[in-house]
């Protein structure tokens, strides 16, 4: 298993948070499954980089995006047809980019935990 907590240092712009969960999260898996497990977290993760960028589009004219990205599309929706609650839910996803992507990926570790217990 500790071949596969090395790998955690190749995901881009992983924040302590982030890292401390997916170790939590993954705790009691197998070889075979900590390897699906890696799989499929990595192939779903945001990376917080990836959301800033969408954030910042917000101002351009397409709000919401970071809502989309992360399965709140109801709340994306809402974004896009009032310009992100007139630019200030776009302002404060600003500030909290962090935190979006690390409770989108909390909930994602998770769910890959399932996933990799279920398989294996």
């Amino acid at each position: 298993m500790d071949a596969y907590q090395n790998s955690y240092a190749g995901f881009e712009s992983m924040t302590m948070d982030e890292y401390s969960f997916i170790h939590h999260a993954s705790a009691g898996l197998s070889n075979n499954q900590m390897q699906t497990f890696m799989l499929v977290y990595n192939s779903r993760r945001k990376n917080p980089n990836d959301i800033l960028l969408a954030t910042l589009l917000g101002f351009l004219g397409v709000a919401g995006l970071q809502r989309f990205m992360t399965g709140q599309y109801m709340l994306g929706f809402l974004y896009l047809i009032t310009g992100g609650f007139f630019g200030i839910g776009t302002l404060i996803d600003l500030f909290t980019y962090k935190s979006i992507a690390n409770d989108y990926n909390r909930h994602l570790a998770y769910e890959c935990y399932h996933i990799a217990r279920v398989n294996n």
